[in-house]
């Protein structure tokens, strides 16, 4: 890899290279995050970049498309076995577009939709007024109970029964435990309102059987093909056959152009590797792993939000250390972890700053650490939170974290001998 790009333009080459050495050296705790197979970045870069196509195997509006038309319709029966759904749409981007090919698909300007508030585990792309879609539909929100920091379903479903929303969208980016569903389902019936999970975040664990999956509930199932999915950067979209249709022209001509053949090949790859023992192995890993760090740093003082976790995510209350989430976050990064700071439900700093942290366990899993790495790390992140500001504190446990992680490779030995790293 590069072999090229180091002669014609060292100094993107050696940015790139800095990047490896990066990743290489870092406990990366971003719940966003996963590690991308060797497959997964040779076939983003493939020959099938030189292709354009627009349209639907069969009906392409450009010639050629004889290969991509095995390409996609492999990939999509790949997803169809995956997840045990009826239709796939396998042209979508990512987890954002694919919503948007959704809203495209059912709804029109003005409509009404209800999600969950982005400040208590929602999306941006659900509603946020940062988000141009603000702007065209009605957005309104559920949101937590305060007490459990679980999701209202009775708040839930009065308002869907209040303002009859014609979309209920259910999933988000920094919600920690287990959705129910069927539930919403028949809130949605009940409203007359179609049903959208966003399984963004849990796509993998979906896919290996560990945690319920959405399908069967959902009208739409959308996601990215990274975080614990660890496939490129890209999208899908779940449906029910009766509105194949509907989704396909929501994509192409709604809301898309042509494809990314390089992506849709990385992506028909890690459906089947996401259907291996292997990564299903991983998968249940995940979760040991999430519970463990979550009770790892209860035990040393931290609150947990909603006190546990059931996917990949630990959403991390600092209030009872007395920092703030930037701080932590930034602390962390000094010392060789990567994290996000994130408003908790109902926090009471701002976006920028936070009371909280997510933190993810995919990529270091992946990496092959377990339960006694994770509870060092828990150690080596009390320690930062103890004197987030201290030089020779974070000094400490920079070596701390530098020893861990080394243990672990990134990649097999010999995977990127053109970085020259």
């Amino acid at each position: 890899m590069l072999k090229r790009t180091r002669i014609t333009d060292p100094e993107i080459y050696e940015i790139v290279a800095d990047e490896l050495r990066r990743q290489e050296h870092n406990i990366e705790m971003i719940a966003s995050e996963s590690t991308a197979p060797l497959e997964v970045m040779e076939l983003s870069g493939c020959i099938f970049t030189n292709k354009t196509l627009e349209g639907y195997p069969g009906a392409r509006f450009q010639a050629g498309s004889h290969e991509a038309d095995r390409l996609e319709l492999l990939g999509i029966e790949r997803a169809k076995k995956l997840y045990g759904a009826e239709h796939v749409n396998f042209q979508v981007y990512s987890g954002s577009t694919a919503n948007y090919g959704v809203y495209a698909a059912v709804l029109k300007p003005g409509d009404k939709v209800l999600s969950m508030r982005l400040d208590q585990g929602g999306h941006l792309t659900h509603g946020s007024p940062a988000n141009f879609l603000s702007k065209v539909y009605e957005y309104d929100f559920y949101g937590v109970n305060p007490e459990t920091e679980m999701i209202d379903y009775d708040e839930l479903e009065k308002k869907a029964e209040e303002i009859k929303p014609r979309l209920i969208i259910a999933g988000g980016s920094s919600y920690p435990r287990l959705i129910d569903y069927e539930r919403i389902s028949k809130i949605a019936k009940a409203a007359g309102a179609y049903f959208m999970v966003d399984m963004a975040h849990i796509s993998g664990l979906v896919a290996a059987k560990v945690i319920p999956s959405p399908v069967p509930h959902a009208d739409f199932v959308t996601s990215s093909t990274t975080k614990t999915f660890c496939g490129p950067r890209s999208g899908f979209i779940l449906c029910k056959k009766e509105y194949a249709k509907l989704i396909d022209k929501g994509v192409f001509p709604g809301s898309l152009g042509s494809m990314h053949l390089t992506t849709m090949a990385a992506k028909a790859w890690s459906m089947k590797y996401a259907a291996s023992a292997e990564f299903r192995s991983i998968m249940k890993q995940i979760l040991v792993n999430a519970k463990t760090l979550a009770e790892e740093l209860s035990r040393l003082g931290f609150r947990i939000v909603s006190g546990t976790t059931d996917n990949h995510i630990v959403m991390v209350d600092l209030r009872s250390k007395g920092i703030s989430g930037k701080l932590f976050q930034d602390a962390l990064d000094e010392v060789g972890i990567t994290v996000n700071k994130n408003q908790i439900p109902f926090d009471p700093a701002s976006p920028l700053v936070t009371s909280g942290v997510r933190i993810g366990v995919t990529s270091i899993t992946q990496r092959g650490l377990k339960e006694v790495e994770i509870k060092e790390i828990a150690e080596i992140m009390n320690q930062v939170a103890a004197a987030p500001e201290d030089e020779a504190n974070l000094e400490a446990c920079r070596e701390r974290a530098e020893a861990l992680i080394a243990r672990f490779p990134l990649y097999p030995a010999g995977s990127f001998e053109d970085y020259n790293v």
